[in-house]
């Protein structure tokens, strides 16, 4: 394991312990905190370690090798194609749940959903919500529709799977003034930004860069999202953390939004937007077109 773990730090893997830990708790078939208690590996075992540390190191993702990534409550297949869900987009999916909370049977949508990350958790921890997913990518989708059937056969209330391009003027139209809740995890990172390896040569482009200045998909989005939002309905967004005043602003300037607010991660780092739809009719709040907020 120090081998492993060695290894992998050389790589430049950030938490080279923990990855060497949990591809042995993988390989051994045993959660990670029974490792102690397993007398090791057997030959073949440990060349099938070595082997998948060694795809580590050359920045395969984690959740490629293992097939799976955490998400709050759920454990979804992952894999070529789709975009791994990052822990930071938890917080994003917890808000939703929180608002969505409040509706006794809410209307979700999930635009850009790629694994089903966040609808998938909508679903589970709202379980009289209708949620909508939408992804346009073929790869993704083929990921999507086999978490969606997994988590259905364990018992959660099937999501609703929409083919279709989030920046699409008549997206989702029968659900025009009708949704409760609008989540979206689009791809946001400007073009020029170099990423970690990991995502340079996995994850897809098109769910991760989001255009020159990273707003190519959340512009048209916010645009739609007003039209989906019933009055009162809320929208969330997450953004790169270099958009803090960016999206915010997109959302005060489009004039059909209200209490609008910036949300930080645990580093304290720009994540999430958010807004409330207007009432119909509504003016503009007067003062400040946002506020930041800490969760």
């Amino acid at each position: 394991m120090v081998r492993a773990a060695r290894r992998l730090a050389e790589a430049g893997v950030e938490a080279p312990r923990a990855e060497a830990e949990q591809l042995a708790a993988y390989v051994l078939g045993v959660p990670r905190g029974r490792l102690a208690l397993v007398d090791g590996f057997d030959p073949d075992q440990l060349g099938r370690f070595d082997a998948l540390v060694a795809r580590r190191a050359d920045r395969e993702p984690l959740q490629h090798l293992t097939g799976v990534a955490g998400f709050r409550h759920l454990e979804l297949a992952v894999g070529p194609g789709v975009f791994v869900p990052r822990p930071e987009t938890e917080l994003l999916a917890g808000w939703g749940v929180a608002r969505g909370g409040r509706v006794p049977a809410p209307l979700v949508v999930d635009l850009c959903s790629g694994s089903g990350a966040i609808a998938l958790a909508l679903a589970q921890e709202l379980p009289a919500a209708r949620v909508v997913a939408v992804e346009r990518s073929p790869a993704a989708l083929r990921w999507l529709r086999r978490n969606a059937a997994d988590r259905a056969a364990a018992g959660d209330r099937p999501i609703e799977v929409v083919p279709a391009d989030v920046t699409d003027p008549e997206l989702l139209a029968d659900l025009a003034g009708r949704v409760d809740v609008l989540l979206c995890n689009p791809p946001y990172v400007p073009r020029s930004v170099v990423v970690p390896p990991e995502v340079a040569g996995h994850d897809p482009d098109e769910a991760v860069f989001g255009g020159a200045d990273g707003l190519e998909v959340i512009r048209p989005v916010v645009r739609r999202a007003a039209e989906l939002l019933r009055p009162g309905g809320v929208l969330g967004i997450e953004h790169d953390d270099t958009h803090g005043s960016a999206v915010p602003a997109l959302l005060a300037a489009d004039g059909r939004f209200t209490a609008v607010e910036e949300h930080r991660d645990l580093t304290g780092r720009a994540r999430f937007a958010t807004a409330s739809r207007r009432s119909d009719g509504a003016r503009p709040d007067p003062g400040p077109a946002w506020q930041t907020g800490s969760s």
